[in-house]
């Protein structure tokens, strides 16, 4: 979800249909198709190192300091298993990590939520930041984005035998969760200002607070919510279609940095090269019951 932004090569929508019930399946990741994508990821060229500062200072380290998360099912996710992360994001991330360093394990996690994200980035605690993180005009001022690599909307879940709430418009009066320090609040006072709107830290305490009954709706990002009903549980579902605007998904980086060039050549090569499609199919689409990749978002 996100204020009005204007991005004019923003073009991506997902191929997604609001249906709860056909996300609801739980399909794991492929983990070993997921390995191999990123196995096979392209590296860059020491002129193509040297043309950026910020992939340079990387290069030297031998490390990407990378902000993220480890709990969104579908963009990054830890398996506790082998100690390894996958999903959409971690994809990508691992896939830039190996275009600078030739290994796309050689990254360094620092865990982030909504409210962290920017301060990360100014307290040069790390290199990117990637976390389905919206690009918006507050957020532009402190730091730089590279992308969009990927859009969304906003979304409406709630518990799978609600039947009274069936899409946004009818929130008014209802308590509603949204994360602090995301585009929701701002999202609900525009289309559901007479929602009792309740702000959580973490997309995980909101969720929680759903299901506990504390609330009686959440409203996020669609694609957080998609998170939720890929894990299967079938106690929510989602409630009308997606709203609002095109919300563009950015990588976060130090205010100024020539990074979101560097990083915007290599999502072109990926988006041209069908590897981001790959990337969305095991990542997203199987895990999902979606078989049509949408079309990846146009590169400024």
């Amino acid at each position: 979800m996100s204020i009005q932004f204007i991005l004019k090569s923003t073009v991506a929508a997902l191929a997604f249909v609001s249906s709860g019930s056909l996300f609801a399946q739980g399909a794991p990741l492929d983990t070993a198709a997921f390995d191999a994508l990123v196995a096979q990821g392209p590296v860059a060229s020491a002129a193509t190192i040297a043309s950026s500062t910020w992939a340079s200072k990387i290069k030297q380290a031998g490390t990407l300091r990378l902000g993220s998360t480890q709990t969104s099912n579908l963009f990054s996710l830890l398996n506790e298993k082998d100690g390894k992360i996958r999903g959409f994001d971690a994809g990508l991330a691992q896939l830039i990590t190996r275009y600078i360093l030739g290994d796309g394990a050689k990254y360094k996690f620092t865990q982030v939520n909504s409210s962290t994200r920017e301060q990360v980035l100014i307290n040069d605690q790390v290199d990117m930041v990637f976390a389905t993180y919206s690009i918006t005009p507050a957020r532009a001022e402190k730091i730089s984005f590279a992308g969009p690599y990927y859009t969304s909307q906003a979304g409406v879940l709630v518990k799978a035998n609600n039947k009274t709430i069936q899409s946004y418009n009818d929130l008014a009066g209802k308590r509603v969760a949204t994360q602090a320090g995301s585009t929701g609040p701002a999202i609900l006072a525009q289309h559901a200002p007479k929602a009792v709107v309740q702000e959580f830290q973490t997309h995980q305490e909101a969720l929680d607070s759903l299901r506990q009954g504390r609330v009686e709706a959440y409203v996020t990002d669609h694609t957080l919510l998609l998170n939720a009903l890929s894990l299967g549980t079938g106690d929510t579902k989602l409630a009308g279609a997606p709203f609002g605007d095109k919300d563009p998904y950015g990588i976060g980086l130090p205010k100024g940095s020539d990074g979101a060039a560097f990083i915007n050549g290599f999502l072109k090569k990926l988006e041209a090269d069908g590897t981001w499609t790959k990337l969305w199919t095991i990542s997203i689409g199987q895990r999902t019951g979606s078989t049509v990749a949408p079309t990846p978002p146009a590169i400024p």
